[in-house]
């Protein structure tokens, strides 16, 4: 994904285009150095800071006396001048040999500077290096930023993955800043919290064909929705699905939860079946089934794969076709709802079951659940009423937990199984095969048998 507005990791290139500048992150630590390029010295040198640090520095290293503080060592480089007289006559006044912390010359003082910091008020300095990563390629931006607001005008960003080993929030002002306080940005991210905050019109989706050619079609070109609903779905999913390869798009948040925990229970019964997740399939909640063929419309015309889960309802001809161009895959089950469906198909012995532990747990509520158990019509009917007046509480997905393969629900079970057909797993490579070992030469002499 390359959100676009008219890095990483950590050594930058500092390039001219005309009057733009460009900086772009890359790999390397030198970037928070003192050498000759590195963010820091760039910083200084726009600043136009001479504060003479390293004439200052290599005068007090020069008359620092290491060998005060061990006076063990005179006497062995005595014994060394000793030695080394014996060989190479010396005329230098007083002593020969001297320790020095360096060599005193400016390149070798900005290879040994470092940049010490500390986190929290526990942690002692440490060199940069020794940070965590998220620590690091914050800092860089952080340094960054800098350089950008002494030349705004002129300052391009490249970033490549800005959200690596930092959480959401910080991700998310990352994105901001470079919305807000940049002339120009290119980012490369994968993270839906980065995403979010650039609009369509922002944004370009990149695919790799099978030839190896990357492709990218901009997300304002996709048909099906308006700028205020990416805006308000895009931190709920609709993102995160643009960075896949298939949608299974369903109409509420029972299915939002439960499906994903279905297709789980199957992926570990069946070793043949690639899991939807490394396949790039992503559930996708669209509040609605009224609001899923827009949905359908969007993702399919970004080149991502489109399926559909919702409750059967009387629809016109025209309505029901909105479906049918929207999805590749389009399943209305035949319930009036997935609770319904849900306590249809399931074994009675299950859902009671289930039904006795919310009891026993007290979590049932306002449901009413004999101490004995009833008859089978009467279970499936207390489980429908439980699950249909407890939809947030994600209890159709913990029943799923629960159960076996073979008590999952069939009309579930059948689609999942026809979505993973669509993504099928890759064959396994072909074994490796060991070369016989050379046969060893019979000795001399002995005849071959």
């Amino acid at each position: 994904m390359l959100p676009i507005h008219q890095h990483g990791e950590s050594l930058i290139k500092w390039q001219a285009h005309g009057r733009r500048t460009g900086l772009l992150l890359s790999k390397g630590s030198r970037a928070l150095s003192l050498e000759r390029g590195s963010l820091l010295d760039l910083i200084l040198r726009l600043k136009g800071v001479r504060t003479g640090l390293w004439e200052k520095a290599i005068d007090r290293l020069r008359n620092l006396d290491i060998e005060h503080d061990a006076t063990a060592l005179d006497p062995v480089l005595e014994a060394v001048e000793a030695r080394l007289a014996r060989y190479i006559p010396s005329n230098a006044p007083g002593r020969a040999t001297k320790l020095h912390v360096s060599q005193l010359t400016r390149e070798h003082l900005r290879k040994t500077m470092s940049f010490f910091l500390a986190m929290s008020a526990d942690q002692e300095p440490v060199p940069f290096q020794q940070a965590g990563t998220g620590t690091l390629n914050t800092l860089v931006l952080a340094l960054l930023s800098f350089i950008a607001d002494l030349k705004p005008e002129t300052v391009i960003f490249a970033m490549e993955e800005p959200e690596i080993a930092v959480p959401p929030h910080t991700q998310r002002r990352i994105a901001d800043y470079l919305l807000q306080k940049t002339t120009q940005a290119f980012v490369t991210s994968h993270s839906p919290f980065v995403i979010e905050r650039f609009a369509p019109a922002q944004t370009l989706l990149l695919s790799r064909g099978d030839d190896g050619t990357v492709s990218a079609k901009a997300v304002s070109e996709a048909i099906g929705l308006k700028d205020n609903d990416y805006k308000r779905f895009a931190r709920r999913g609709l993102t995160e699905c643009m960075l896949g390869r298939g949608a299974i798009v369903v109409e509420g948040v029972t299915e939002f939860i439960a499906l994903p925990v279905a297709a789980r229970r199957l992926e570990e019964s069946i070793p043949n079946l690639q899991p939807l997740d490394i396949a790039g399939v992503t559930f996708f909640d669209a509040d609605g089934a009224d609001s899923m063929p827009k949905f359908g419309t969007f993702f399919k015309t970004l080149g991502i794969r489109t399926f559909s889960f919702y409750d059967a309802k009387p629809r016109k001809p025209e309505e029901k076709q909105r479906f049918a161009d929207a999805f590749e895959l389009d399943c209305e089950h035949t319930h009036k709802g997935f609770e319904d469906l849900v306590a249809a198909e399931m074994p009675p012995d299950r859902l009671w079951a289930f039904l006795s532990a919310l009891r026993d747990g007290g979590e049932n509520g306002q449901v009413a659940i004999p101490a004995a158990r009833p008859s089978d019509d009467e279970i499936r009917k207390t489980a429908r009423n439980a699950l249909s007046g407890n939809k947030g509480a994600g209890w159709a997905a913990r029943l799923f937990e629960e159960c076996e393969l073979a008590e999952l629900p069939a009309t579930v079970v059948a689609f999942l199984l026809e979505v993973h057909g669509r993504f099928p797993k890759p064959a396994d490579p072909p074994p490796v095969l060991e070369e016989p070992a050379p046969a060893e030469a019979a000795p001399a002499g002995d005849a071959p048998a």
